[in-house]
């Protein structure tokens, strides 16, 4: 029960405990042979009722109960139904729940098993409404008593509408309520989709419900009951329909596709070079938010050359659900593409109905993009024989981006974000002054307030207005606060060192969300690498994140152009999210946090990668690491695979303690690779490594001959 604490037992009470023990271990030992023997009998009942009574948790004495139910009601089948007696049975059920449910009243079985009986019918529901009035008197935020009615009202059929005003009662009772609010927010949602997109009557409730938790918030602050509902009512205000938000390539850019880095001295300008062996090149699309269905028959692609097969789409994403932000998929030239010939392609999103957000909200407006592709021949001549230079990640190897240089507009090209007039939500508008009203409010509680979730929501209000900002919503010349924003999260670790590693995750997305916010403040964070003036990949451009206490990664959208990333010296355990980088072809993440290789995950869906410095981390330093354990080792039958350690157990390498390093690297085409600093390199895991990746020219410096 809540407000009850626990206390350290006396000497008598553990005794007594013992004692308690060594009789249940006795009653447990005879229903178990009672139910491995398929005994029925009334003592047997007795015997099982008992042990439900001392212990509401044993799943086996319901799941027991449930076949003896089963047993007498087929046995009426096969005689004649005495309907007095079937509810007699069912009658007992309910009452042995009712003992259980006053020894433990959360108990998962005993509710499961009172809603299995009411299922088989025969039973009064007006008396289950009373009995979870008594039991809601003891307990109001009891969530299984809720869960409970929520059941029975959809019996009896109870309307949205009525239950709403129980809830309105419950809160005013006590507005401290977690259940009562929770429920509020499942029958508004109800609601809502009965009553489909009819967008003024959804606008005119949200109102009414914010001005209804704004009086428990000022009530008492720092009771975190309002709070939450009010950031579901948030979550409802910003919910816009799923659009195309960016692509690689952009639309109306211009790309140059070799076979190798060899340029033969051209100034490529205004394209973008990149480099595929196989003549193939990745397209990525990303949305707003996570959908399915982007298939050939949601999205079209028209292009020269065009392939008979279809374009497959595959979701950037481990969501076993098969929702995405980033889709992918590849266009391959074949060889009859002749040198520099300009290949036009042309991509329809959502021109036909079919993708979904994961919120079940249709995306309906068709995106369109164009860009053209320059494709030489098939010819290797000038690659043959080229080896690649150990990239150094040194400061003395970049220097800073000028603004004024002739690829600044290109890059700027590359950095808008695909928002069209028609992608907007009619939503938008109201959304935009509903948070605004929500800002100001929370603005006047916190002048009087030092309240902790208090400034917790005011950067979730102000973010969720920066982001409506950023997707193109008229704003009547609002700015955006990241400074405030970061200040908040900053006052918050202080505040509440508890979840500071969520506030540090916050705190990264934040500032990333500025950093990319605009040209002029990404190009701070652009180097060069290298000579600019060879034609080598030695010379390229880079984004150097490092240094700024990240510990998430976010705002990848802008970032799809991206071919070298310097995230080094941060606070980084997981690099989620990256997966959308498909043109990333250096990556340092070195002087990290990650504790293991499968943190690494989506290191296998960048097929380009060919330069990783993972090196200065904790890989192999934790004793237990869970996140080992997010991939699926080749010791289970979870996947099916095709692994084959034959070569390295001859080499004396014991695969079964790297085999998350297998999982990870066995289909990247590594050159260059940095891993010393971790606690678990060694030589024999080098020497796996070297096996593993044939292409690797470089391990920590050392070059392969």
């Amino acid at each position: 029960m809540h407000g009850i604490s626990r206390k350290t037992p006396s000497r008598e009470e553990q005794d007594a405990s013992a004692l308690k023990a060594s009789e249940l271990r006795d009653l447990q030992s005879q229903f178990l042979h009672l139910h491995h023997n398929k005994i029925y009998t009334k003592e047997a009942l007795e015997t099982s009722a008992k042990l439900l009574e001392v212990n509401p948790e044993h799943y086996t004495g319901w799941n027991y109960r449930k076949l003896a139910v089963q047993y007498f009601l087929n046995h009426q089948s096969e005689t004649e139904v005495d309907s007095e007696y079937i509810q007699s049975v069912l009658n007992e059920e309910l009452k042995v729940v009712e003992n259980a449910l006053k020894k433990n009243f959360k108990s998962y079985g005993a509710w499961y098993h009172r809603k299995w009986v009411l299922n088989k019918g025969h039973s009064s529901t007006d008396k289950e409404m009373r009995l979870l009035g008594k039991f809601q008197k003891l307990d109001s935020r009891n969530f299984h008593a809720w869960n409970y009615r929520r059941f029975i009202t959809m019996l009896k059929k109870i309307s949205d509408e009525d239950e709403l005003q129980y809830t309105t009662d419950m809160i005013y009772d006590n507005f401290s309520n977690y259940s009562a609010w929770h429920n509020r927010s499942v029958l508004l949602s109800h609601l809502f989709e009965k009553r489909g997109k009819g967008h003024c009557h959804k606008e005119s409730v949200l109102e009414e419900e914010f001005e209804f938790v704004r009086n428990a918030l000022f009530t008492d602050p720092d009771d975190q009951s309002g709070w939450f509902y009010h950031l579901w009512l948030l979550d409802q205000t910003v919910k816009l329909e799923p659009f195309l938000l960016s692509s690689w390539p952009p639309h109306g850019s211009s790309l140059y596709l070799s076979v190798d880095d060899y340029l033969d001295g051209r100034n490529l300008f205004p394209s973008v070079h990149f480099q595929s062996k196989d003549r193939m090149f990745p397209l990525v699309l990303y949305f707003s938010e996570a959908v399915e269905c982007v298939n050939s028959s949601t999205v079209t692609v028209e292009r020269q050359y065009y392939a008979n097969d279809d374009v497959i789409w595959r979701p950037l994403s481990s969501n076993k659900f098969g929702f995405a932000q980033a889709w992918l998929t590849y266009l391959n030239f074949p060889d009859e593409a002749h040198y520099l010939k300009d290949c036009p392609v042309k991509i329809v999103v959502a021109q036909f109905p079919g993708i979904v957000s994961s919120s079940g909200i249709s995306c309906s407006k068709t995106s369109h993009i164009e860009f053209s592709l320059c494709v030489p021949s098939h010819d290797r001549g000038h690659s043959e024989g080229q080896t690649m230079p150990r990239i150094s990640w040194k400061d003395e190897k970049f220097y800073p981006h000028a603004p004024q240089s002739q690829d600044a507009s290109l890059l700027n090209s590359l950095h808008q974000l695909k928002i069209t007039e028609e992608g907007k939500s009619k939503a938008s508008d109201w959304s935009m002054k509903t948070i605004a009203n929500e800002i100001a409010h929370c603005r006047e509680l916190l002048s009087s307030t030092n309240c902790k979730i208090g400034k917790l929501t005011l950067a979730r209000l102000l973010m969720a207005q920066n982001k409506l900002i950023s997707y193109g919503i008229p704003n009547d010349g609002i700015e955006v606060h990241y400074e405030e924003i970061l200040g908040l999260y900053h006052d918050l670790m202080k505040l509440d060192p508890t979840h500071i590693c969520y506030y540090e995750d916050e705190y990264s997305l934040v500032l990333l969300k500025q950093v990319t916010s605009s040209m002029e403040s990404l190009l701070k964070y652009c180097h060069h690498h290298g000579d600019s003036t060879s034609p080598s990949m030695d010379s390229c451009f880079c984004l150097r994140l490092n240094d700024l206490s990240l510990s998430r990664i976010g705002s990848v959208e802008r970032l799809l152009w991206i071919q070298m990333l310097d995230l080094s010296h941060n606070k980084i355990r997981s690099i989620e999210g990256l997966e959308a980088l498909q043109l990333l072809s250096c990556l340092n993440l070195s002087n990290n946090k990650f504790c293991s290789f499968a943190a690494l995950d989506p290191l296998r869906m960048l097929k380009s990668l060919k330069v990783l410095d993972i090196s200065y981390n904790e890989i192999g330093a934790h004793t237990v690491d869970t996140r080992r354990y997010l991939c699926s080792s080749p010791m289970t039958h979870a996947v099916e695979n095709d692994w084959n350690f034959k070569e390295f157990t001859n080499a004396g390498v014991v695969v079964t303690n790297h085999w998350d390093a297998f999982y990870i690297f066995r289909d990247l085409n590594l050159i260059q690779l940095d891993i010393t600093g971790n606690t678990i390199v060694n030589d024999r895991l080098k020497l796996f490594l070297f096996k593993l990746l044939p292409s690797l020219k470089w391990l920590d410096g050392e070059n392969r001959n």
